[in-house]
């Protein structure tokens, strides 16, 4: 019986995904009716399931695809137009087999599951016996060549035919065999299996040696990958290949399932080498401070930089076996959009692309349920009726864009409807309505801020209610799922030609790289993905509006935050003339945080609070340093919502801007590169030549103060090592600072020295930035790019 429970188990996993692929390809199969590959693909599918569900016993699932299989097999020999009414009845049948196969995985009988099999198979069978029933023999007859067409070959069909006719010759009671006749069944069928994959492999092997396609139903579309392979062999072909067998056996053979609690156990142990791997750098940092210049210092370099990139590669190969394409996600969606066109009365085409994007299995799961919210309200309050439509001079169908593609450590998903828009006026007047804003509050708004009004709990803009959406429920919830992936929700709306939702979610939630600050003896880590820059600012520069405090940086108002506040911590520098700021943002917000120092960027694995401080506010999770100590992680999203009730009037605290800081050319852009090493800056100048930025060089640290005093267009960034003759960087930092115009001028170190005493020292003399060589050109060019704001 053991032998029968891994059956079991098989055939759930394979029917699951079929199931899925039903899914997709009936929609598909309704927008393209004359497709015959796509229609043979479907009836093999359903063929299948039957199959597999007539040996394992299971009747109910048996009966239901057999009706199914007879209306498919009447449209593939052109007896039966497919239909919307048609294709309503099928996908309520595959709806109803999904729903069976859970059944059967929670209970193992596809019996009692209360669902109506024998009304949905009525109507199964009445559209078999509807169109097409008094059909000459001939017509049929006629439809058969069609097989032809299939992608299918002649060995194939062969093959399957074979398969088809031990099925039908008389179907043996399975109920009443004995061990060893299952042993045998299982044995037979097998073997046929693999002569029908013998056969396909031999045919695959022939046509691609004579360089044909199997397209064969579109001619005028040839194209080297087979269009219409069966399912579970169509990820197996990604490309032509010179072998066409040895490309099929590849596929096959390479693949294997594995249990997804043990990918888990595999990272959390990768979670725990990591750390093991940063307390190794640690301790070693200490001891060639305090051994500096012995001969074994090489030696044990070499071996922590090794155990170091071997423990990177295999947290990422590690990471990659989590991977998933967000298709999983992406492919539910065409269903849910044609019926929701058929139960709103509009027509409505989706567009996906991008569905081959991958990020982290557990954020694929979390992510699904977001999206529909987003495209059910699309659909619902976004694209109009069609007679609207045809009035306003749009298309009568409308289109709703679903898009997903990679920005650095995330995924950017974005929805984009071509209906009605946002008109925040409109909105603002919902609001106070239904007594979500005050007055007073809407006549200060800006149109951006209008528009996430949407986003408040129990919002809608919907006049009555329906199944589909109006009570209140989606958008806010929408907003905080996304908030819990460490995610932003960006909306931009243009009234009467589209709306574009976008999501900015990391592609892993396990291990990200983070800024270390300190407040007194405690460190945080604020996820670096939220960093936008640091600055050292004077008490001064610090207003009080409305009891909340602000700063204002460059051309900004930004609102502030003290961490020390946050987690009820006395400050050392509260009384110091000038403070450290970290500025982060989410989406088009950003607010300062106030700390004690800086320590630098460390990457660190996320560890859960644990049931008693999983509540804790402004905490999103825990980690360990690599000198062993807790380090709490700074939850962005808390305090973004700690500081966004603040309302300044910006113009009674900004400066005239002036005109003349207008660069319009990365050119314009001016970045002085400081080292006495020769080498180190044309590193330097080579890393930022992709930037196309202006690089002027000095020395030594007095060289380059003179450059920065007394240039006729001050630097935009400095890059500076610490260790120079006649000036070192620590000295040139701390003379730049004593200039008040040049307060804000972002000064990076770039040094080889790592320790955390040369990092304090850094931050102190009045570096925003610490680098460390040896370094990624990528990462030098990243960070220039940060600082001096540059949009290329």
């Amino acid at each position: 019986m053991d032998d029968m429970k891994e059956i079991m188990e098989d055939f759930l996993v394979e029917a699951f995904e079929m199931n899925e692929q039903l899914d997709q390809d009936l929609v598909e199969l309704e927008h393209n009716p004359e497709d015959l590959d796509l229609l043979n693909r479907i009836f093999r599918v359903a063929h299948t399931i039957k199959g597999s569900s007539s040996f394992l016993n299971l009747d109910t699932l048996t009966h239901l695809t057999h009706n199914m299989e007879d209306v498919l097999n009447r449209a593939r020999k052109n007896e039966l137009k497919i239909t919307p009414d048609v294709m309503d009845v099928v996908l309520r049948s595959v709806d109803m087999m999904k729903t069976l196969l859970v059944n059967i995985r929670d209970t193992g009988t596809d019996a009692n599951a209360g669902l109506d099999i024998e009304g949905i198979t009525r109507e199964l069978q009445a559209i078999v016996q509807g169109d097409g029933t008094q059909a000459p023999t001939q017509e049929g007859e006629s439809a058969e060549p069609a097989k032809t067409e299939e992608p299918e070959t002649e060995a194939e069909t062969t093959a399957e035919a074979k398969k088809e006719e031990a099925e039908s010759k008389g179907e043996p009671d399975y109920s009443n065999m004995s061990p060893q006749e299952v042993e045998q069944e299982i044995e037979r069928l097998l073997k046929l299996r693999q002569e029908a994959d013998k056969a396909r492999r031999a045919e695959k092997k022939k046509t691609t040696e004579g360089k044909a396609t199997q397209s064969a139903p579109k001619p005028p579309t040839p194209s080297p990958v087979p269009s219409a392979p069966p399912q579970p062999a169509a990820k197996a072909g990604p490309a032509p290949k010179k072998d066409g067998e040895k490309s099929v056996a590849i596929g096959v053979e390479q693949t294997v399932r594995v249990d997804v609690g043990r990918l888990d156990h595999l990272m959390n142990l990768i979670g725990e080498l990591v750390l093991g791997k940063n307390r190794l750098i640690r301790i070693y940092s200490d001891v060639e401070e305090r051994y500096d210049g012995e001969k074994f210092l090489e030696e044990l370099n070499q071996v922590v930089s090794s155990i170091s990139a071997v423990t990177t590669d295999l947290q990422l190969a590690v990471m990659k076996t989590r991977m998933q394409p967000i298709g999983k996600v992406f492919n539910k969606f065409p269903r849910m959009v044609r019926d929701l066109s058929r139960e709103l009365g509009k027509s409505i085409d989706l567009i996906i692309d991008g569905e081959e994007t991958e990020l982290d299995k557990s954020i694929v799961e979390e992510i699904g349920d977001p999206l529909i919210h987003i495209i059910r309200n699309s659909c619902d309050h976004g694209i109009e009726k069609p007679e609207e439509r045809k009035m306003l001079g749009k298309p009568e169908t409308g289109r709703v864009e679903l898009s997903a593609y990679n920005e650095g450590n995330h995924i950017v998903i974005k929805i984009t409807d071509d209906g009605a828009g946002l008109d925040p006026e409109k909105l603002k007047a919902k609001a106070i309505e239904k007594g979500v804003i005050t007055e007073r509050e809407a006549a200060t708004m800006t149109d951006k801020e209008a528009l996430n009004i949407i986003f408040k709990p129990g919002f809608s803009t919907a006049k009555t209610l329906s199944n589909v959406s109006g009570r209140g429920v989606g958008m806010d919830v929408v907003k905080t799922n996304i908030e819990k992936l460490n995610g932003i929700i960006e909306l931009e709306s243009e009234v009467g030609v589209r709306t574009t939702q976008k999501l900015k979610i990391p592609l892993t939630l396990a291990i990200i790289q983070a800024l270390l600050v300190g407040v007194q003896e405690e460190y945080y880590a604020i996820p670096l993905s939220s960093v936008l820059e640091t600055v050292r600012v004077s008490q001064d520069e610090i207003y009080s509006v409305d009891g909340k405090s602000v700063l204002r940086l460059r051309d900004e108002v930004l609102s502030l935050v003290r961490l020390a506040d946050i987690f009820k911590v006395d400050a050392i520098l509260e009384s110091s003339r000038e403070v450290y700021v970290v500025i982060i943002g989410l989406a088009d917000q950003k607010i300062g945080v106030i700390v004690d120092y800086l320590i630098g960027q460390e990457e660190v694995v996320i560890k859960s609070l644990g049931y008693y401080l999983k509540s804790t506010k402004g905490i999103a999770g825990a980690t360990v340093r690599g000198d062993g100590k807790i380090t709490l992680i700074v939850d962005v999203g808390t305090m973004m919502e700690m500081a966004k009730n603040v309302k300044v009037n910006v113009n009674s605290l900004l400066d005239e801007a002036q005109s003349s800081n207008a660069k319009n050319n990365p050119s314009d852009y001016i970045v002085l590169a400081i080292d006495d090493s020769s080498t180190d800056r044309a590193m330097m100048r080579k890393s930022l030549k992709p930037l196309g930025v202006t690089v002027l060089e000095a020395t030594n640290g007095i060289e380059g103060l003179e450059m920065v005093k007394n240039a006729d267009k001050t630097p935009d960034a400095v890059l500076v090592d610490i260790e120079m003759p006649k000036m070192d960087g620590y000295t040139f930092a701390s003379e730049v600072r004593k200039y008040n115009k040049f307060k804000n001028l972002p000064l990076i170190a770039v040094t080889s020295r790592v320790t955390k005493t040369d990092r304090i020292r850094g931050v102190e003399s009045g570096m925003t930035e610490y680098i460390t060589k040896p370094y990624s050109p990528e990462y030098l060019a990243n960070v220039v790019k940060r600082s001096i704001k540059l949009d290329v």
